[in-house]
């Protein structure tokens, strides 16, 4: 007896003197070799038990099984992370990451995973990773419990939860925490509160995620799940319209920038310059040619790329423009019908030109950094690239109409637009009006062509997509009026989005179309009419 006590002892004293590491190692080391014999049924409850484990080392074991490199040693039952090396396979050990030699494929036996097993390993890799020291990993592991609820993961959670202090983390862990509340086995009170949180926070996922549980919920559940469903659903409509105007605004915008050029050559010139979308798709190609030589030799200037071509593309297109009415042009005027086959005619050849200079496919423009990626406002998806074509629109709004109102040219130019012969009579030389007032109008073009660039293809046919909707906002706005053509812009760029998602693309087009021949028949000078004596008469 007294033999069977001492055994006793020196065995507990050899247990306690094995340090504590290596007895979580042995205890975690079997959990793995527990998967390598585990029914296919079964694996689910041994990820489980390795991910309460905490130990960071089970997230090579779990990634591996996810992706099928998980392999059991048929002759010991040993488990191994393995990897493809020729007609072998490469060995891991699964707890100290070192080299364990090669095997023949015979010698291995796979362990099996299906589509349950894969979402388990997302949500135990989830549950391991939200205490991680990096911020970018515990966002990636909150998203993953949130798109993949487990019960299992509600203790992992709440210690994440604890220890948090990022404000974006939390909320996305709180979101998390009530999904997973709802398919769990906790009392109602704290199912029903989940829901309340659920349905402050909103959105998709919380739409998808109360959706998903409505069924399988508790009878005394299923009214607030209902109600709260409504409720996202409500604002979800709210924020779609919202949606539906912010990419109509940008539209707009674009609309403005292809069209406030023609505006001022329609109204001052009477001229229909069909040429006016090359002078955009002109702009388009400068951008091009400055980036090219930007990527080549100065690369870190590539964030000013847009800046620097700003310039040249007005300069560029508005010379092509004053050459285009002192060439062309200036020999038409009064005889509308062979102006429009002229400026027709020009328009292709001058896409002929960039098609043979620069071949027929698209080129590449890049977003300088500021204007890449996208925000959210709210329910609102904002990209920087539209944001800022917005901003850049009606800056160039703002200059026109201080050009137009504060300086000499724009007092004549409102002179000729107004009338024409006495404007001449007053000493105003009317024909060089007409010609800087077409180059300022092709310059500005050429900028549009520049802000384009960064939302649409670059081709010899970029033009071509403006220059219809072009000639209707400035119809619909009024001739020759700024103001009419910046309420016509947005106002037919908000309307195409809200027709769009019931009529589609083309038909929508068809539809604004007709829309703006009805208002002519009853405004015929459009929302804001020019006045003058030579305009009314």
């Amino acid at each position: 007896m007294y033999r069977i006590i001492q055994s006793v002892l020196v065995a507990l004293f050899l247990f306690t003197a094995i340090p504590e590491g290596l007895r979580a190692e042995g205890g975690l080391r079997e959990l793995v070799k527990a998967l390598g014999t585990a029914k296919l049924s079964e694996i689910d409850e041994h990820i489980a038990a390795l991910a309460k484990t905490g130990d960071p080392k089970v997230v090579p074991v779990l990634e591996a099984l996810g992706e099928g490199n998980l392999y059991a040693r048929k002759a010991d039952g040993e488990v191994f992370l393995t990897k493809e090396s020729g007609s072998k396979l490469a060995l891991t050990d699964p707890i100290s990451g070192e080299s364990a030699g090669e095997a023949p494929k015979a010698a291995l036996a796979k362990v099996k995973v299906n589509n349950s097993v894969r979402r388990a390993v997302r949500t135990a890799l989830g549950s391991l990773t939200l205490l991680s020291p990096d911020r970018n990993q515990r966002l990636k592991a909150a998203q993953s419990v949130l798109q993949s609820p487990n019960a299992d993961a509600l203790d992992a959670i709440d210690n994440a939860l604890a220890a948090e202090e990022d404000a974006d983390v939390r909320a996305l862990l709180e979101q998390a925490r009530a999904t997973t509340l709802i398919v769990s086995d906790r009392p109602v009170e704290e199912k029903r509160e989940a829901v309340r949180l659920l349905k402050e926070s909103g959105g998709r996922d919380a739409l998808s995620i109360l959706s998903s549980a409505l069924n399988s919920a508790d009878p005394t559940l299923k009214l607030d799940i209902e109600a709260a469903l409504a409720s996202i659903e409500q604002t979800q409509a709210l924020w779609a319209t919202g949606q539906n105007v912010w990419y109509g605004l940008s539209l707009g915008s674009v609309l403005l920038l292809a069209a406030i050029g023609l505006a001022i050559t329609f109204g001052v010139m009477g001229i229909i310059n069909m040429a006016h979308g090359e002078m955009v798709m002109l702009g388009a190609y400068a951008t091009f040619l400055v980036q090219e030589v930007v990527r080549t030799s100065f690369p870190a200037l590539f964030d000013w790329s847009l800046a620097i071509a700003l310039p040249l593309a007005f300069i560029v297109t508005g010379a092509v423009g004053l050459a285009m009415e002192r060439g062309v042009i200036r020999f038409l005027y009064g005889r509308p019908l062979e102006t429009l086959l002229a400026t027709w005619g020009i328009s292709l050849i001058l896409q002929q030109s960039v098609r043979s200079i620069f071949g027929p496919t698209n080129r590449e423009v890049g977003n300088p950094s500021w204007m890449s990626g996208a925000f959210e406002l709210g329910g609102l998806t904002i990209t920087w690239n539209r944001l800022w074509i917005i901003v850049f629109a009606l800056a160039v709004f703002a200059a026109l109409l201080f050009l137009l109102k504060k300086t000499p040219l724009g007092l004549q130019m409102r002179a000729v637009t107004q009338n024409r012969r006495m404007a001449s009579s007053m000493g105003i030389r009317t024909p060089w009006v007409d010609a800087l007032t077409f180059a300022l109008g092709s310059g500005i073009a050429g900028m549009a062509g520049v802000a384009l660039s960064q939302i649409d293809n670059v081709s010899p046919n970029l033009g071509q997509g403006y220059i219809i909707d072009s000639f209707m906002v400035v119809v619909f706005g009024g001739v020759g009026n700024l103001w009419g053509t910046l309420v016509g812009a947005f106002s037919l760029g908000i309307l195409n989005k809200f027709l769009e998602p019931y009529a589609g693309a083309v038909l929508g087009k068809i539809l604004v179309l007709v829309l703006i021949i009805l208002f002519i028949q009853k405004r015929p000078r459009g929302l804001f009419a020019l006045k003058g004596r030579a305009v009314e008469a």
